[in-house]
C-alpha cells in the first residue's frame, strides 16, 4: 500500500520560512513526478510545485515562484518543499502527491495517483 506522509507544517509569521517533507512508502518515486498542492479555506485546490520524474525539471505555481523550492531525495524516497518569504495568503493545507506516469508537465491534480493526508500551514500577519 502506497503512503505519502507530510510533515513540517505549522504556524509562522509573515516573512518566515518552513520546510515541508513528504515521505513515501510502499512504492519508489525515483522516476515518477512528485508534487505539492494546497487548499485554502473556501478555495479550490491549487498547484504549488512539482518535479519531473527525472528530477531535471521543476514547475511552480505563479503565486509561489521565486519563494518556494521543491527538492527530492530519491535515496530517502522523500520530497521537500522549502517555503520562504511566507505570506498570509499562503495559509492552506498542503498536500503531497505522487504520480504513476512520467508526465512531462505534472502540474494538474488529475495527473497524480497518490495523495498524502495534508499538513496545515498558517501564516500570521
Amino acid at each position: 500500500q502506497v503512503q505519502l506522509v507530510e510533515s513540517g507544517g505549522g504556524l509562522v509569521q509573515a516573512g518566515g520560512s518552513l520546510r515541508l517533507s513528504c515521505a513515501a512508502s510502499g512504492r519508489t518515486f525515483s522516476r515518477q513526478p512528485m508534487g505539492w498542492f494546497r487548499r485554502a479555506p473556501g478555495k479550490e485546490r491549487e498547484f504549488v510545485a512539482a518535479m519531473s520524474g527525472s528530477g531535471s525539471s521543476t514547475y511552480y505555481g505563479d503565486s509561489v515562484k521565486g519563494r518556494f523550492t521543491i527538492a527530492r531525495d530519491t535515496a530517502q524516497n522523500t520530497v521537500y518543499l522549502q517555503m520562504n518569504s511566507l505570506k498570509p495568503e499562503d495559509t492552506a493545507v498542503y498536500y503531497c502527491a505522487g504520480a504513476r506516469a512520467a508526465w512531462t508537465r505534472p502540474t494538474t491534480s488529475g495527473q497524480y495517483d497518490y495523495w498524502g493526508q495534508g499538513t496545515q500551514v498558517t501564516v500570521s500577519s
